[in-house]
């Protein structure tokens, strides 16, 4: 019972803080109160289903079809919301979101328990991800509101569910709040990182020391907008499923290395391709996030690690 009071308490202040900060936006933007309402209810609907992958075990169905139909219809469910609500509805975008979900839910229990079937997984999560088809299937009214932002979130907690109920193995570590050892380990390799970092930035001659404007509330807003969206996704995919799929095939230090390669050729189409100075930059730092979630046993060490990291690169650099 204590796992449901505490995502009870998560969904109670996430939506208390959600609906004050949704009014704030609105008013700011000078949204229409109809269309921010749905588009507020709608983002707070997926954020809800989002953090509750944190205690995913504790509610995992039996048969493997109830957990497939449980993450499509949790695929789907924000969708609805705001497509009926803002009157974009269309049918044959809903076939093609229920197609992904579908694929990506039933990946592991249909195809054979196979270490390919492991990596080709995060293969077709990267493809889709970085092929950005959100942005047609979530279709906004006002270009103030990026409604594809609700298709990242639903693509990155559908596939974490699918690892964690269908591959737990993969599952080590996973959590939206780091431990005293994870935020001691997670900030000893950023401090590691960070002389390494410095170096190659130089060398590289990738981009110029500039201090952010408003840095002393971008800053803390970068780094936990990081942690929670884009380093979890990144370090769950990338060090807990395939770091660790690839050391049991090469070893602990291949692995680790063979994973930061791949990790920076996932960065190779940053903002132009190929950015080859972003691929070495996110390779080096791979090897130091790897590192950290090789010592703590926990995503949330490398994800301090991966925060701190995106969020210095922000804040000092242009």
């Amino acid at each position: 019972m204590r796992p449901m009071r505490d995502l009870r308490a998560v969904l109670i202040l996430l939506w208390f803080f959600g609906c004050i900060g949704a009014f704030l936006f609105a008013q700011h933007q000078n949204i229409p109160p109809g269309v921010a309402i749905v588009a507020g209810a709608s983002f707070l609907l997926e954020l809800s289903f989002y953090f509750a992958t944190a205690w995913a075990p504790a509610w995992q169905p039996r048969s493997k079809r109830t957990a497939i139909a449980l993450l499509v219809a949790a695929a789907v469910i924000p969708w609805l919301a705001f497509a009926i609500g803002l009157g974009v509805f269309d049918l044959r975008l809903l076939l093609i979101l229920i197609l992904l979900a579908a694929v990506a839910s039933g990946w592991f229990p249909v195809l054979p328990g196979h270490a390919l079937t492991d990596v080709l997984f995060l293969v077709l999560m990267a493809a889709v991800y970085l092929a950005k088809p959100f942005r047609l299937l979530y279709l906004s009214p006002i270009e103030d509101i990026r409604m594809d932002v609700l298709g990242q979130l639903m693509w990155i907690r559908t596939g974490v569910l699918a690892v964690l109920w269908f591959r737990p193995q993969y599952g080590k570590g996973f959590g939206f709040l780091p431990s005293r050892r994870d935020w001691s380990i997670g900030l000893r390799y950023y401090a590691y990182f960070l002389p390494a970092g410095v170096a190659l930035t130089a060398l590289l001659r990738f981009g110029s020391f500039r201090l952010a404007e408003d840095y002393w509330w971008k800053a803390p807003a970068t780094f936990l907008g990081i942690f929670l969206v884009a380093a979890l996704a990144e370090e769950f995919f990338f060090r807990a499923l395939l770091q660790q799929r690839l050391s049991t095939w090469l070893g602990d230090t291949a692995g680790l290395l063979a994973a930061s390669v791949l990790f920076g050729l996932a960065h190779l189409g940053f903002r132009a391709f190929p950015n080859w100075k972003m691929t070495a930059l996110a390779a080096l730092a791979g090897l130091f996030y790897g590192r950290a979630f090789a010592l703590a046993g926990s995503i949330r060490a490398s994800m301090v690690t991966h925060a701190l990291t995106v969020t210095t690169w922000r804040t000092f650099l242009a």
